[in-house]
């Protein structure tokens, strides 16, 4: 399936390893379900570096953009809970983009995903954002690979929260792309042909796009929480 819904947050950081543990555990125990009982949220999924280092890349997949800026959520944001307000801290180069789904073929969650952040250059958005639609099917199908997903960050007009201030503030990337996939030689052997940054460059990016590899740790629904 592709994703669920029209909207996503898209957040990366860095967690130490002697933190880790406990995040996982807070992270699936209490965060997760937090999220999860949060109208619109329609599934959430962590993802951890490939290659065994610090880097987190965590997707919750939202009914509609405006749950980025719903009363419920906020009023989450703004009220995080004890072990949430110890954990706050420890999220490290925080990366955290509001995003509407420009186009989503394929599944939403596999193994292995690479993730690009990326913008276009200079009144090439449109081009960009067709030339990426128009390859993703292809993309998704190709063997090792299932999903293939463009979003775009739109912040919504809020205050900062107290999460944010906790964590000292975020950044954003401004479009993202999601290649999900089962095989991870599949993956390593593609990304360098299909999106090195030439190619992408190629079909309307700006040099410079910040990429990653992530490994599956936990994907939910509310359903699962229950």
């Amino acid at each position: 399936m592709s994703l669920l819904g029209k909207a996503c947050l898209a957040m990366w950081w860095d967690m130490a390893p002697d933190m880790r543990a406990e995040f996982e555990h807070w992270h699936s125990h209490e965060h997760f379900p937090e999220r999860l009982a949060i109208p619109g949220f329609q599934r959430a999924s962590r993802f951890t570096s490939a290659d065994g280092g610090e880097g987190v890349f965590v997707m919750y997949e939202l009914e509609a953009h405006e749950v980025v800026a719903s009363p419920a959520y906020l009023a989450s944001l703004n009220a995080p809970s004890p072990w949430s307000t110890q954990m706050m801290p420890h999220h490290r180069n925080m990366v955290r983009s509001q995003c509407q789904v420009l186009a989503s073929r394929g599944a939403g969650v596999a193994r292995q995903v690479l993730t690009l952040r990326l913008s276009p250059a200079s009144g090439r958005a449109g081009e960009l954002q067709a030339s990426l639609a128009a390859r993703m099917p292809g993309w998704a199908g190709q063997p090792g690979l299932a999903g293939v997903h463009l979003l775009r960050h739109q912040p919504p007009a809020i205050a900062q929260t107290t999460e944010q201030k906790i964590r000292g503030g975020d950044q954003a990337a401004d479009w993202v792309l999601v290649v999900c996939g089962y095989d991870a030689a599949a993956l390593d052997a593609w990304a360098p042909t299909a999106v090195s940054e030439s190619a992408l460059v190629a079909l309307g990016a700006r040099p410079g796009q910040v990429r990653g590899r992530y490994a599956l740790s936990l994907s939910a629904t509310p359903a699962d929480m229950r």
